[in-house]
């Protein structure tokens, strides 16, 4: 497994990064165990949150620097890229300002007998993240940063694409302060993570990625009895039930699908809309999307670049093409040039076409008819994932009458590009479980000891 930089927009290849020696991998671990327990209890939350809080402000600092770095490793447009590390720096910042307030032990009310009784939480210990190419700094952000302030360490395994940015993080936690072997970045093969997950140095794993290879890893953690959360793909629905602004409404939907270009779990992906609106929509929405065109990501005011790699495309083009082949009309798009895909739009896609039970992790919509409310939610619901979902409608009892019946972890009611530090994130389903970022993002990975003191 090579760690190395190849640009999706030129082909051209970068820097090459040697996979761990076992030796090397080890000493990894053990740097991280050996630091562990110094870093939880002879720092206190405070100091700990200042360090991370220093990460953030370093991420701020080198803004123009790491933004570049994945623009070239993964095809990142360079504002988008910006904007990826500017969240990113939010988000070590909010979780060093409320981290006191949140871990303060929580008072419990006893019921028999006299005394009191509290929980307090602390580290579980050394954490395995395995982290996507998508992301590259808001996936660490949000799995590193509380679980640091709680006083776990941290072994990364980035994706096998993002190798300047893995080390780049490194360098910045380092920088910052933290000791030795609190952070450590891995170039581990996979033979070499699954040695990681089974060591039992390791108390937790973390993986945003792949159905597949959550599948995997959460198969290793459970035979070694592992916490594991996992974030894994979503065919999140887009619903239109109602609008009193149709051009706003459609600009909302191409937005939520371009997110990342496409290359976002929590993209809108499938568009379900009311029947009397199905048409004024489509052709409003194939127009707009089909005015976007992939273009080079290193030039201000591009919305959509390459996809990661030139096999990601043809993956997707493959996608694409069998959804046709089993019945569903292409309004527009397509093709690709390398792995530049075309803004492309589906219709007519059946229950028993693939496409309606696949992830497409492209800018590729796929939009379905609806008779009422009731098929809808139905049509949302037909399908393996669940992580997040939109809704847009006029009607506020309607809003939250179909919020409640939608099987998904997250939705956004009238808006798209409301992600927060402060929200959790996560889904059901095949989309995994466990929640990051806000509050829930510090209890994942804790241990909730209840503390019961006896009257004397």
């Amino acid at each position: 497994m090579a760690y190395t930089v190849t640009n999706p927009a030129t082909g051209e290849k970068g820097t090459a990064f040697p996979t761990l020696s076992d030796g090397d991998l080890e000493q990894a671990v053990c740097s991280a165990s050996a630091a562990q327990h110094p870093w939880a209890r002879e720092t206190s939350i405070e100091q700990r949150a200042a360090l991370v809080r220093r990460v953030g402000e370093l991420h701020e600092q080198r803004r123009v620097e790491l933004a570049s770095i994945i623009t070239r490793e993964m095809g990142k447009p360079v504002d988008l890229a910006l904007e990826e590390v500017d969240f990113s720096a939010t988000i070590y910042k909010y979780f060093a300002d409320v981290a006191a307030e949140v871990l303060a032990d929580e008072p419990v009310q006893v019921l028999r007998g006299d005394g009191s009784a509290f929980v307090r939480r602390s580290a579980l210990g050394v954490l395995l993240g395995v982290m996507p190419w998508n992301f590259p700094y808001y996936q660490v952000a949000r799995f590193a940063g509380p679980n640091l302030i709680v006083g776990n360490t941290i072994l990364l395994k980035h994706a096998a694409q993002c190798p300047e940015s893995a080390r780049a993080l490194e360098n910045i936690f380092l920088e910052a302060g933290l000791p030795h072997g609190a952070y450590v970045n891995l170039y581990a093969s996979h033979r070499q993570l699954a040695k990681v997950i089974e060591d039992p140095r390791v108390q937790g794993i973390s993986l945003t990625g792949s159905e597949y290879a959550g599948s995997v890893v959460a198969e290793i953690a459970g035979r070694n009895l592992k916490k594991v959360v996992l974030e894994l793909g979503g065919s999140d629905p887009f619903i239109v039930l109602s609008t009193d602004d149709l051009e706003a409404t459609v600009e909302a939907a191409v937005t939520a699908r371009l997110d990342n270009g496409g290359q976002s779990c929590t993209a809108g992906k499938r568009f379900i809309v009311i029947d009397e609106l199905y048409e004024p929509f489509v052709a409003a929405f194939t127009g707009r999307i089909g005015s976007i065109e992939a273009q080079d990501p290193t030039q201000p005011g591009v919305t959509l670049g390459p996809l990661s790699s030139l096999q990601a495309a043809e993956e997707l083009q493959g996608q694409v093409e069998r959804a046709v082949a089993s019945g569903a009309t292409l309004l527009r798009g397509g093709g690709r040039n390398g792995a530049f895909f075309e803004t492309t739009v589906l219709v007519d896609v059946t229950p028993d076409n693939p496409a309606a039970r696949e992830e497409f992790f492209g800018p590729v919509a796929q939009i379905f008819r609806a008779r009422d409310e009731d098929d809808a939610i139905r049509i949302a619901n037909d399908t393996p994932y669940g992580l997040g979902g939109f809704l847009f409608t006029t009607d506020d009892d309607q809003a939250l009458r179909v919020a409640d019946q939608l099987e998904s972890g997250m939705v956004y009611i009238n808006v798209v590009g409301a992600e927060s530090a402060e929200l959790p994130f996560g889904g059901i389903k095949r989309s995994g479980f466990g929640r990051e970022l806000g509050r829930l993002g510090f209890d994942e990975f804790v241990n909730k000891k209840l503390i019961r003191i006896g009257a004397f």
